[in-house]
C-alpha cells in the first residue's frame, strides 16, 4: 500500500502469520523510502559509511547526533547515539550484513531500550549520471506503529541527506 504523502514511499501493512519463523518475518511491516539524491555513488556511500558525515545527517525530527562509529565489513557494527530535543536519548545499534561499496549496505536495526525488536535495513545505490538513487527498506519491523514511527524519522533524515548534497 502506497503512502499517500509521499509517492516515493511505499508501506506494508502486517499480513497473516504463517508456521515458519522466515515467513513470520516476510509478514512482518516494511517500508521502503527512496530518493534521487544529486551526488555520485561514492559520495553517497561515504555519507553512510563514514561516522563523521553519518553524524551530518543522522538527525532526524530535531534530534542531534552525538555520537557514531561503523566498522563497516560483513561482522561489523555501527551504533548512533541521539539526543532529542527533550533530553531523550536515542541510541540504535546492529552489525552489517552485506557490504558492496557503492551498491548496497545491509545491516541490522536494534535500539538500545528495545534490543530483542532487531529489525533490518537495507540501502541499495544506482548510479543515475552524475545523481545516485537511494533507495531503503527496513523490514521486519516488531508492529504498524514502529514501522510509521521509522518512516518519520528515515523521511527526515534523508530529506537532510538530500539537502547535504544540494
Amino acid at each position: 500500500m502506497s503512502d499517500q504523502t509521499d509517492p516515493d514511499s511505499e508501506i506494508r501493512r502486517e499480513g497473516r502469520r504463517e508456521h515458519t519463523a522466515d515467513h513470520v518475518a516476510d509478514q512482518a511491516p516494511s517500508l521502503t523510502i527512496r530518493r534521487r539524491l544529486r551526488a555520485s555513488a561514492a559520495q553517497v556511500w561515504a555519507a553512510w559509511t563514514q561516522p563523521e558525515q553519518l553524524m551530518r545527517w543522522m538527525q532526524p525530527l530535531g534530534n542531534t547526533c552525538v555520537h557514531a562509529e561503523a566498522d563497516v565489513r560483513v561482522g561489523g557494527r555501527f551504533r548512533v547515539v541521539m539526543h532529542a530535543p527533550d533530553g531523550e536519548v536515542h541510541d540504535v545499534s546492529g552489525r552489517y550484513l552485506e557490504v558492496v561499496p557503492e551498491q548496497k549496505l545491509a545491516f541490522t536495526w536494534a535500539w538500545h531500550t528495545t534490543p530483542q525488536r532487531e529489525s533490518r535495513v537495507t540501502v541499495r545505490l544506482h548510479a543515475e549520471g552524475e545523481a545516485t538513487l537511494l533507495t531503503l527498506t527496513h523490514e521486519r519491523f516488531f508492529d504498524e506503529a514502529a514501522r510509521n514511527s521509522h518512516h518519520q524519522g528515515w523521511t527526515s533524515a534523508l530529506d537532510l541527506l538530500a539537502a547535504r548534497f544540494g
